[in-house]
């Protein structure tokens, strides 16, 4: 049976639906985004070379538009010259990260007026490192965003001036020197700053790096367990511009793991913002809040640690969203080739299920391996569809006998959520996602502002990506959310719209995926509903505010108070 839903056709049966019309349309050459990623790779098969970079979508200059943000890498092992690499660099040393500011309405009608700005000159030197990801908050409650970007080396936290500037604010603890991954800005301790938790990975130096092979005795590269797990790292906002580490105060230090994804949300909804880690070939963290300062890893006990065969995953990409609109935040991640990904479906006491098989999401996803993840409503119609990027971690025999000198290129896959817990996976015919490419981090936000979440695309020694979302003749509304005396963007507020005889519900967040920042702002798909009943959005600290019959197909700034 074929149902029509918005530009899309969308075919119900087993298999991926193939053929139908391409939701994205790449417009990163027409916006002018020409960065690309430099790995440094040289033929050494640095374990390094294979796990960044990521990005972020962030409106740095406060101009209602979002501006992106990439993270670059540099050469690795001593000695080592630009003239080794594999792939020379696009641009010369030294290797910055760049910022790019969007004009939006300057640019042609092929990128939908976006236009973007290189103006990496408004940001200071990157420390020593090489460059792994980005995590984005209003650290100092100015009303501009801030970034911490993390690295090979020692992290580095940059303030917003206010003024299109950003200024280095590293300090002792901050800058934390092991292999640090994703970031997450969030609330631990409800007094209204953003605090930090940093995900570090393994204890590996490209120098001091150990020799791995293929299953046939060829060279490859290493994985997670040649190396010992580190432990993440909590650091307390103390409103001052200083940050006090408190990772053996609040117990964090207890356990350790190959952590590449993090997300920060109240998954067993007691008012106290958990931490959920996504290991690498280890059992996941899920970092229980106790409200007095301390956290408990009970991952094992609540369900959300191993696959339902008791397997500890290569999780990578991570999200928590409500994927079965039941009103609570459930968990799903990527993970390598030859396993599925994963959901884990919440209960809403923050009790999980693997509900991989029966959802439809495991099964298509076992021949690849994936990276970064966003859920985006697609079609508008209220529920979450799937994007996940996919690229090798191990060097694939098919490209290596073709001659590829980076064999670990995989195309991205698309999942439709259906409703009722069912995904079906999509191969639209032309598609943005089809190219095979070494994917890494996903951002999502609506860059042209026109209702619809788009994508902001990273590859590992490959272009980054911009993929505009079509959804036209569906309503949505927007909103960008403040709290006197907050950060901007509010985050772990909830939303929840009141559309017909549904309540959808979202919450305000810039972390998740891999390695990325994404867009604070939330974003409702009304489907065919032409006006909604009410909205309600429940601040954090507890504090609920209603507005009755808002209207739709537009954004609505809307300011809390977030005292308990």
């Amino acid at each position: 049976m074929a149902v029509a839903l918005g530009p899309w056709l969308w075919l119900a049966g087993c298999g991926a639906e193939r053929g139908a019309p391409e939701p994205f349309r790449d417009v990163s050459a027409a916006a002018g985004l020409d960065f690309v990623h430099f790995n440094g790779m040289s033929g050494e098969l640095y374990f390094s070379e294979i796990v960044g970079s990521g990005g972020a979508l962030v409106d740095y200059d406060g101009d209602g538009d979002l501006d992106l943000f990439l993270v670059q890498g540099c050469m690795q092992g001593a000695g080592k010259r630009v003239a080794d690499a594999v792939y020379p660099p696009r641009h010369e040393p030294p290797f910055a990260d760049r910022l790019y500011r969007n004009d939006l309405g300057s640019g042609g009608a092929d990128s939908d007026g976006v236009r973007l700005v290189d103006v990496t000159s408004s940001l200071p030197e990157r420390r020593d490192g090489y460059g792994m990801g980005v995590a984005a908050g209003d650290v100092d409650n100015d009303g501009d965003v801030d970034l911490y970007v993390t690295t090979l080396g020692p992290n580095q936290l940059l303030r917003n001036r206010g003024d299109g500037r950003f200024e280095d604010v590293t300090a002792p603890g901050v800058d934390d020197p092991r292999w640090s991954t994703s970031a997450s800005f969030a609330d631990f301790d409800r007094d209204g700053r953003l605090d930090l938790f940093v995900t570090n990975y393994v204890d590996y130096r490209p120098d001091l790096g150990k020799e791995c092979h293929a299953p046939d005795g060829t060279p490859d590269y290493c994985g997670p367990q040649s190396y010992p797990a580190e432990t993440s790292r909590l650091l307390r906002n103390l409103g001052d511009g200083r940050f006090v580490d408190l990772t053996l105060e609040a117990g964090v230090h207890t356990a350790s793991g190959s952590g590449l994804g993090v997300v920060a949300a109240d998954l067993d909804d007691d008012g106290w913002t958990d931490v959920y880690v996504a290991n690498d070939q280890m059992a996941n963290h899920l970092w229980i809040n106790r409200g007095d300062g301390t956290f408990v890893e009970e991952g094992l006990e609540r369900g959300a640690a191993l696959s339902m065969d008791g397997i500890a995953q290569a999780s990578m990409g991570l999200l928590a969203e409500d994927l079965d609109a039941d009103g609570d935040e459930d968990l799903f991640m990527t993970h390598l080739d030859g396993q599925t990904n994963t959901i884990y479906v919440n209960d809403g006491a923050g009790m999980f299920l693997d509900s991989s098989t029966m959802t439809g999401l495991g099964p298509p996803s076992v021949g690849f391996t994936g990276f970064g993840t966003s859920a985006l409503d697609v079609d508008l119609d209220g529920d979450l569809d799937l994007v996940v990027l996919n690229g090798a971690v191990k060097r694939l025999p098919r490209l290596v006998e073709a001659g590829d000198p980076y064999p670990l290129r995989q195309p991205d896959q698309l999942f439709r959520n259906l409703g009722e817990q069912r995904f079906e996976e999509v191969v639209p015919t032309p598609s943005a996602l089809a190219a095979p490419d070494v994917g890494r981090g996903t951002a999502a936000g609506d860059v042209d502002n026109d209702g619809v979440v788009d994508l902001l695309l990273t590859n590992s020694s490959g272009p980054a990506q911009l993929l505009l979302t079509e959804a036209d003749g569906a309503h949505w509304l927007g909103l960008r959310l403040r709290v006197s005396g907050g950060p901007d963007g509010a985050p772990g507020a909830r939303a929840e719209l009141a559309l017909g005889d549904r309540t959808v519900i979202r919450w305000a967040r810039s972390d998740g995926s891999y390695l990325s920042a994404s867009d604070h702002r939330v974003l409702f798909g009304a489907g065919g509903e032409a006006a909604a009943r009410r909205l309600e959005v429940v601040w954090p600290g507890g504090r609920r505010t209603r507005w009755l019959e808002p209207p739709l197909d537009r954004y609505l700034v809307l300011v809390g108070d977030a005292r308990d």
